[in-house]
């Protein structure tokens, strides 16, 4: 089922089942429909505003972009390309798209997938703005309430009605058919909804499908809305689950129990009895600046490597 079309004015390499080593950096394999790993960081990307001890202020290759991915179809005299999340970082992510799928003009975009309302996966729709790009009718999916947020409230209002966007009102469970084999469905997730509600998306290519889901509250929340993470990552080839936290404690002085994040330490716990066919498609995602994974030398992401998980890293291609 199509969305609904809103606009104010007028209404790196291929995946395997191993992990990729550690101490090499993603390399990139191009396939005709794939996903491109733009991002892997939390919302504020690494290093963190204020944080000024981060090693990556002083070592480039240890920083990372808000978490955002591309859904690339190369069949054709040009490639078609969408977005999963507008984040802070959009400007360097569309040129890094732009060089893995060339395009006339980057920011021709067959539409930016939104997951919900917090800062690191819409605030980068400001660049498509008279300030910036100047685009004219970027094709924006959010589901009914994000759709709402943006057409009440400015800036956001301004960008449609000035028609650099528009909106295509997702359904719940309802496919967007991009292509004859190619459909992207959203699904509602638990996690905090001050402006929005939250969702997850189902990405089926040709051969293989993916989920994204870059954040949620539990997964016991979940099931206690009768859904499974186990049984959702058993319908694809590859999970892209929420990561923001490795453990309780890695933020200094704070009890981290009630944050609303599955800590990674918690899901491979969780997700040990699954089979390694089933493990092997778990690709961790949405890494605050905090968490050791996006240290390439630490032990925790060397741990979750030998217990049969990924772990995102940018420019990986994973072919669909």
């Amino acid at each position: 089922m199509k969305a609904t079309n809103f606009l104010t004015g007028t209404a790196a390499f291929i995946l395997s089942a191993c992990a990729p080593e550690i101490d090499k950096p993603a390399q990139t394999q191009q396939c005709d429909v794939s996903l491109l790993i733009l991002g892997v960081a939390q919302d504020a990307g690494k290093p963190q505003i204020g944080n000024s001890e981060d090693p990556a202020w002083a070592d480039p290759s240890l920083r990372r972009l808000a978490t955002s991915i591309a859904l690339i179809d190369r069949r054709g005299e040009t490639p078609k390309r969408w977005l999963f999340e507008a984040t802070p970082d959009i400007k360097e992510q569309l040129h890094r798209l732009n060089e893995a799928a060339p395009a006339a003009n980057a920011l021709d975009l067959g539409g930016v997938f939104l997951t919900h309302a917090h800062i690191g996966h819409y605030a980068g729709l400001m660049m498509f703005g008279h300030e910036a790009a100047g685009a004219q009718y970027v094709q924006v999916f959010a589901m009914p309430r994000m759709a709402d947020y943006l057409a009440q409230n400015g800036p956001w209002g301004q960008l449609l009605s000035k028609h650099n966007i528009f909106i295509a009102i997702m359904s719940e469970n309802e496919p967007e058919q991009l292509a004859e084999d190619i459909s992207v469905t959203p699904f509602l997730v638990p996690h905090r909804q001050e402006y929005s509600e939250v969702a997850g998306f189902n990405i089926q290519g040709p051969n293989k499908s993916a989920i994204f889901i870059p954040d949620i509250d539990s997964w016991e929340d979940w099931d206690a809305q009768e859904t499974r993470i186990e049984n959702k990552i058993a319908e694809v080839d590859y999970a892209f689950l929420d990561a923001t936290f490795f453990a309780n404690g890695e933020i200094p002085g704070r009890d981290m129990s009630g944050f609303p994040h599955p800590f990674v330490s918690h899901s491979m716990e969780r997700f040990a009895p699954l089979p390694d066919a089933e493990k092997s498609k778990v690709w961790f995602i949405h890494m605050n600046h905090t968490n050791p994974l996006l240290n390439p030398r630490a032990p925790e992401r060397a741990a979750v490597n030998r217990a049969g998980f990924n772990i995102a890293d940018e420019g990986q291609e994973i072919c669909l």
